[in-house]
């Protein structure tokens, strides 16, 4: 499961580009946290333990307890704006979670048992279809990463959503099909290899057939020879 994050905020009492300028040269970063059915509230975090927790990678994908004035708050990150040219954070959105919410996020894959794949050994590659998959998740369980054995597979084996048993509290959010995750495919080296042979053999079959034409011609031309003999 992915780590509960947290941060610490503080409410935002004037809005506007003058405001939010001043707030972000004192480091911290305007915000605000909407949804529930509630109103939007307005707040600013640290600059530096923002950045902290978009350091982690699964800021994303994680929930974050907002604390505001000692009300704690469960929020899943859905924005960040960043300054197109420092790449500073400048403003993020959390989007409130209900009691018992689900939300629908992009879990990373991880692929283990690579060694005990023949297919792998023999030289195959992992050619990997989705790095992540759209699952719908209970917001207290949201998996940080989604692990795909691949060991016995075999060059030309792939991996399907079917295949997969998710955690408690996931499921997959495209349901309409059974989709590719990732396939084992044959290296360049033997790809090569093998389309060599299949010509090779195609070229002889070519000059059999030539052979045979030439043969069944010079015959024809000897019988032609005789019959005007015989005449």
């Amino acid at each position: 499961m992915s780590d509960q994050l947290t941060l610490s905020a503080e409410p935002r009492e004037r809005a506007g580009k003058g405001a939010s300028r001043a707030l972000r040269r004192e480091g911290r970063i305007p915000a605000v946290i909407y949804g529930d059915k509630k109103d939007p509230q307005p707040i600013h975090v640290e600059e530096r333990a923002l950045i902290k927790l978009l350091g982690t990678g699964a800021f994303t994908n994680s929930t974050v307890e907002v604390e505001v004035g000692g009300d704690k708050q469960m929020t899943l990150p859905k924005d960040v704006a960043f300054h197109p040219v420092t790449d500073r954070p400048m403003h993020v959105d959390f989007f409130r979670l209900a009691k018992d919410a689900t939300v629908t996020l992009g879990i990373p894959v991880h692929f283990v048992n690579e060694e005990e794949s023949p297919g792998l050994k023999r030289g195959g590659v992992l050619n990997v279809v989705r790095h992540e998959l759209e699952l719908v998740c209970d917001a207290a369980r949201i998996p940080e990463q989604i692990e795909i054995d691949v060991a016995g597979l075999e060059i030309g084996d792939s991996v399907h959503i079917s295949a997969l048993t998710l955690p408690d509290g996931s499921e997959s959010a495209i349901t309409d099909r059974d989709f590719t995750i990732a396939t084992i495919v044959a290296p360049s080296a033997l790809k090569s290899s093998d389309e060599d042979e299949e010509e090779a053999a195609e070229g002889e079959e070519g000059e059999e057939g030539e052979e045979g034409a030439e043969g069944e011609a010079a015959e024809g031309a000897e019988e032609g020879g005789e019959d005007k003999g015989d005449e």
